[in-house]
Order: structure tokens, then C-alpha cells, then sequence
């Protein structure tokens, strides 16, 4: 208030003195102004006076560079446009940093600045490819954003060899000119090794993957087994022949199922590992799990959010093992509409351990030595099917989209090198499973939100109007008759998919309406799920791997007898994990998906001249993308490849058009393409016109 009220930057002694403080009082004053300046609020001027940014068309942000040398600083408020800085006005501050950027100027293209301050690193760790120098050597960073080489003196290079990946520390950030200096404080190793790639895309993105020895310590404490003394208090469902079904990998079973068909509809059962039991608020390993937020899935490797001790035995559902679960028993009628439900905290031992392609064995093929050998449940998988296709069916009718994309799989062989990649089966083991989990999370979240107690919701708005115009732009131009709605609603994207369903054009139509939705996240406030059509929505059924889960674990524990008065967690503390988990959950994906891009591009360097078939996924004006079929990996066609005519950019259908020939490339066409050149360094795949 007194620096607004001056109306002018000020001196720090004229904010002590116009804030009439006491001598006592200057120290802490002096503190707050500090603090301030590393908010981004105030920015230290030359002459040392103290200006407010907001007055000074200064904005606060994280600093995201373009490989090409320009970058654009998004408001950490949240409000406002991102501003552009051109590649004269990053002066010292580089990628991922938090900065003070003023802006210069406004016009139709946007706002435009440059940096006044870096306010805090976004990193004093890179990695990088080492250059092996006669007296200095260099770190090339495998993130292109990050433009400059860290100069290594050969005191600092640790032993690193010509070629090798390593980890190394800038100990002085770069000037305007001059190069950051640094050390090398790992040798990472060979970047065609597959672990090495992993741990490249570990520490380019900041991945939590070592337990502090105190976290290792209080795992290794827990019991082997399931003590007489945890059972008490717990009903007792040992002999229900709960089974487990997951993939042919998978080593952390945190869901096993049961249905009884009953005269009126079924009851179903999912029992879910009680995770919470052994990880207490604020223990180390639930300060480790806080900031991990989930487990990272990689082809060759996980980086678990919990310590194996929990994830793969003591919390793991194995069969014929006692187990401590929180229950959730749903009674449907025989529409699958839902009539009781209950929660409980229990004892069970899963029975079985199913794999869905022995699943859909049973159930699509017959398979005759399957069914001998699971005859006692080959009843209840039977139902199972029958339920979850009810399931399905009630989703459908209330709307909730189900977009019919083919994913990955990627299949390694013995040295741990990618062989091939796969379209992943989706059966109806799989939908059993995710019918039954979506209906769980239903439950506990409508439970919750009937009764107003606080907890952490899955929630995903609908589409911004904006994108969804260019949807009908893109769905128009590709020969489907559809228009901007009135109201957006998941019915009607779920009408645009069953519009394109059968065509040529289905493929692209699922992957633009997919990138139409944004992103679920995780938050405090029950808005409802628009892609599940759900009015409330949370995630319960994978306390293993997902922090957000095990909140919810305790917050309804702790009700399930209705006498708690005082919530578990307050609102504000919810909304705090839910952005941080959010955030955690962002970062795991882009690992994966960077991960993945990594090893596709590696897979297609030994297949230069070989022929695919593909789907035009995106046009510009130097060329076009294509996705080649079946094998989910995607590459550039260059115009100046493309030697027959002169092509020009149709912006508005989408297309090319050869001035001479007439020929024509759009979005949605299938070709036929060569591989012509594979840029692993840049993971760049260019492809040219067969």
C-alpha cells in the first residue's frame, strides 16, 4: 500500500520510512521486500530503488525456449497472454528459468518483451553428450531448448570419454556472450544403451528415482506379511474368490474383483490394497510419495512412487496371500443402474491371477485347457462380461466418450532392445477391468460428495469453444457434415466419433477431438468429468501408483462410520496437492511420451528405403506429417523431397495443391511412403512420397 500510494519506485529506507516502522521492526521489513523481489511482485531497479511490477508492465513466469532461439514467458498468475521474447531479449536467462520479463510492445501478433531479471534456475543440473577437448571439453545438452555448451576444464570431467552421455552441474550460469561453466558429476555411459536413453529422459526431466536411505529404512520395517494385529477391526472376506486381472507384466497388483449374479441384477465387489494402513500422513515414505506423485512407466523400467517393499509385496494383491483392502460392494439392478452401495475396510486373498489374454482366452476364444484348468471361475468371469457390458452400455447412454485410438506396445527383446511395435489388444478382459474401476471411483466420489465431506476430485472441464470450432473446420473439410453446437456436451462428441466411425477419416477424427479436450486434473472443487459424462468423479483404485488415490484412501476411511467431524484434509490443503499432483502427473507423461520418441526414432534408423503405408496427420507450408499405419510413428514429408511440381499451402481445406499437376496432399489421405532419413540426435523422421 505505501509503495502504490507513492506512485513511484523507492529506495528501501523510503519504504522503511513512509511504513513508519520502529527500529525493531526494519530487519523483518527488509526480509519482506526479499521475499517480495523473489515473488516476482517487487523488481530491484538500478539505483537500488523498488519498483511494482504490475504498475511497470513487468510480467512473472517460467521462461519456455523454442529451438530455434526464441522463447515466451507464460504469467505464473495465470492471467494474461504468455509474452514473446525474441532471441536478443533472453539475454542470460535460459530455458526453464523463473523471470521478470518487461514488455515493450502490444500488436495483433501479441505481446512482445524481454527479460529484466532471472528470479530463480530452473536448473543447475543438465544432460548432456560429452566433447572431448585438447585442454577444456564441452557438454552438448540433449535438450535443444537449453542453447549453449557447458564448458568442462579437464580438472572437472570425471573420466567421461569422447561420445558418452553425462550428468553435469553448472557452477556459473551463462553471461550474455559466455558460456555456463560446469563439472561432470556422472558418467551416464553409451547413449545407444537402452538404460542409458531411460536415464537421459530421468534427469532431463527432474524424476525422483533414488529413496532417501530414511524412506529404504522405514520400508525395510514393515512386516513380510499380514499381522494378526492388523486384522482386528476388519471384516474377513478371506474365502470370496476375489481374482486379479492385469497384463502379462505387471508386478503390482493393487485391484482384484468378484461378481455374483443374483436374481434382480449383480453385486460387485473391487477390493483395493490398503496402501494408507502402511504409509502414514507425513511419514518419509509418504513425504517421498507427496513428491513423486505417481509411478513412471517406461518400456524397460518403472521409477515407483512407493519402495518395492510396498508396491510389489506387502501392498500387492498375490494370490493366495493375505491382504489388507478397502472394499467398495456395489448392488446393480440389470441395467446396471446402481441401488446399494457399501464401504468397508477388510482382510481378503485373491484367489487367482489372471492376465487379460488368458481372460479373453476364456471368454472370447473357449479356450478348452484355460477353462479346465479355472473352472471354479469361469462362472464368475462369465459375469463379469455380462456386467461390464451393461456398464458400458449406461456409460454410452449418459454420453461418456470413448475415443477408439489404437495404442502402442512396444515389444523388447533379450538385451533389452526395441524389436517391434504392436497395436495393444484391447479385449473385453480389459474393458471388465476398467468398467469395474470407473464404477468404483463413481462410488466413493458420490459417497463423499453426498455427505460434503472434502476430498481431492479427478475433474476435466469441457472443450473451449474455440477449439471446438476448429474441430468442425477440420471435420468439414474432410467430408463430414457436422456443426458448431450450441451447447457442448459429451454426447455430441460422442456423435461426432460415431459419424466418423467406418471411414477413412475416423483415425484423424479421434486424434483432433482428443487434443480438442483438456487435460484432467486434480482438484478440490467438484465440477464433474466431461470425457466420462460423470456429474462426480475421482480416483480411489490405484493407491500404489497414484498419490491422489491414497488421499482419497484416507479421507474415506475415516468416514466410512459417518462419526468424524473434522475433515482428514481442508479444502486449501486439497487444492495445494491436487495442482501439485497435477503437475507430477504432466511430467510423467511427457518422460513416457519423450521415452517413447526416443526409441521409435532408434528403431527406424536401420530401416532407411523401406516402404509403409500412412495417414496425412498434419499439413504446413513446408510439407505435411504422416502417420504411418499400425506402427504409431510419425515423420515429414518436405516439400523440396516432393520434385514433380510446385506445392501451395490451402490453409483453409487443409491442404497442398501442385500449381501444374493439380496433385493434391490433405489432411486425412492415406499414401504410401519411403523412409529417406532418420536424424536420432533431433529424433526427426523424414519420409518421402512413393
Amino acid at each position: 500500500m505505501v509503495m502504490r500510494n507513492a506512485g513511484r519506485p523507492l529506495y528501501l529506507r523510503e519504504i522503511i520510512h513512509l511504513s513508519h516502522l520502529r527500529p525493531e521492526e526494519r530487519d523483518k521489513a527488509r526480509a519482506i521486500v526479499a521475499g517480495l523481489v523473489r515473488e516476482g511482485k517487487l523488481v530491484l531497479l538500478k539505483g537500488n530503488r523498488y519498483g511494482i511490477s504490475d504498475l511497470m508492465k513487468l510480467v512473472t513466469g517460467r521462461l519456455s525456449v523454442h529451438p530455434d532461439g526464441f522463447g515466451f514467458v507464460q504469467p505464473e498468475t495465470g492471467k494474461g497472454d504468455d509474452v514473446f521474447i525474441p532471441a536478443r531479449g533472453l539475454k542470460s536467462a535460459v530455458h526453464g528459468d523463473r523471470v521478470v520479463a518487461r514488455v515493450e510492445k502490444t500488436s495483433e501478433k501479441g505481446i512482445e518483451g524481454s527479460i529484466l531479471r532471472v528470479l530463480e534456475r530452473g536448473s543447475d543440473r543438465v544432460v548432456g553428450t560429452f566433447r572431448q577437448g585438447k585442454g577444456v571439453s564441452t557438454v552438448l545438452p540433449e535438450d535443444n531448448r537449453l542453447l549453449y555448451e557447458i564448458i568442462v576444464p579437464g580438472r572437472h570431467k570425471m573420466n567421461a570419454r569422447n561420445g558418452q552421455v553425462v550428468l553435469a552441474e553448472i557452477e556459473r550460469f551463462p553471461s550474455e556472450g559466455r558460456n555456463p561453466e560446469g563439472r561432470v558429476v556422472e558418467v551416464l555411459g553409451d547413449p545407444d544403451d537402452m538404460g542409458v536413453q531411460t536415464n537421459i529422459v530421468i534427469h532431463k526431466h527432474g524424476l525422483p528415482h533414488i529413496f532417501p536411505p530414511d524412506v529404504i529404512a522405514q520400508a525395510e520395517a514393515l512386516p513380510r506379511a499380514v499381522i494378526q494385529e492388523d486384522i482386528q477391526g476388519r471384516k474377513d472376506i478371506r474365502e470370496l474368490p476375489l481374482v486379479t486381472i492385469d497384463g502379462e507384466q505387471a508386478r503390482d497388483f493393487d485391484d482384484a474383483v468378484f461378481v455374483k449374479k443374483t436374481r434382480s441384477g449383480f453385486v460387485l465387489t473391487v477390493a483395493i490394497a490398503d496402501v494408507s494402513h502402511y504409509v502414514t500422513d507425513n511419514s518419509p515414505i509418504d513425504q517421498t510419495g507427496i513428491e513423486r506423485g505417481t509411478s513412471v512407466y517406461f518400456p524397460n523400467a518403472v521409477l515407483p512412487m512407493l519402495p518395492e517393499t510396498l508396491s510389489n509385496h506387502l501392498c500387492s494383491l498375490i494370490p493366495k496371500e493375505d491382504r489388507l483392502a478397502v472394499v467398495v460392494n456395489i448392488s446393480f439392478d440389470r441395467d446396471a443402474n446402481v441401488r446399494r452401495t457399501g464401504f468397508f475396510k477388510a482382510v481378503i486373498k485373491s484367489h487367482c491371477r489372471f492376465t487379460y489374454r488368458e481372460v479373453r482366452c476364456i471368454l472370447a476364444n473357449k479356450d478348452r485347457d484355460l477353462i479346465a484348468k479355472n473352472r471354479k471361475h469361469v462362472k464368475h468371469l462369465k459375469w463379469m462380461a455380462e456386467l461390464a457390458e451393461a456398464l458400458s452400455a449406461r456409460r454410452r447412454q449418459r454420453g461418456s466418450i470413448d475415443f477408439d485410438l489404437p495404442e502402442p506396445e512396444m515389444i523388447l527383446g533379450i538385451r533389452g532392445n526395441l524389436e517391434e511395435i504392436v497395436r495393444r489388444e484391447r479385449s473385453i478382459a480389459h474393458r471388465i477391468i476398467e468398467e469395474f474401476m470407473i464404477a468404483a471411483n463413481e462410488a466413493v466420489a458420490l459417497f463423499l460428495t453426498r455427505r460434503g465431506i472434502p476430498a481431492l476430485y479427478r475433474v476435466h472441464e469441457l472443450p473451449a469453444l474455440d477449439k471446438v470450432k476448429e474441430l468442425v473446420g477440420f471435420a468439414r473439410i474432410l467430408g463430414m457434415n457436422i456443426k458448431v453446437p450450441e451447447e457442448i456436451s459429451p454426447k455430441w462428441c460422442q456423435r461426432v466419433l460415431q459419424e466418423a466411425s467406418g471411414k477413412p477419416c475416423e483415425y484423424i477424427i479421434n486424434t483432433v477431438l482428443l487434443r480438442t479436450m483438456r487435460q484432467a486434473v486434480y482438484s478440490s472443487q467438484d465440477i464433474g468429468h466431461f470425457g466420462l459424462a460423470s456429474p462426480t468423479y475421482l480416483h480411489f483404485t490405484s493407491p500404489i501408483r497414484r498419490y491422489p488415490d491414497l488421499i482419497v484412501h484416507r479421507i474415506l476411511k475415516a468416514n466410512i462410520k459417518r462419526t468424524r467431524k473434522r475433515p482428514v484434509y481442508n479444502g486449501e490443503q486439497l487444492e495445494t496437492l491436487g495442482q501439485h499432483c497435477s503437475v507430477r502427473e504432466r511430467g510423467a507423461m511427457e518422460a513416457e511420451r519423450e521415452m517413447f520418441d526416443r526409441l521409435k526414432v532408434r528403431f527406424m534408423a536401420d530401416k532407411i528405403g523401406e516402404v509403409y503405408e500412412g495417414i496425412i496427420s498434419g499439413v504446413i507450408s513446408f510439407g505435411f506429417f504422416v502417420e504411418l499405419k499400425d506402427m504409431f510413428i510419425s515423420g515429414a514429408v518436405r516439400l523440396v523431397d516432393i520434385v514433380d511440381d510446385y506445392y501451395v499451402l490451402d490453409q483453409d481445406k487443409q491442404r497442398l495443391v501442385g500449381q501444374r499437376t493439380h496433385r493434391i496432399f490433405r489432411l486425412g489421405q492415406m499414401v504410401k511412403v519411403r523412409v529417406k532419413a532418420v536424424n536420432i540426435a533431433r529424433m526427426q523422421i523424414n519420409f518421402e512420397i512413393v
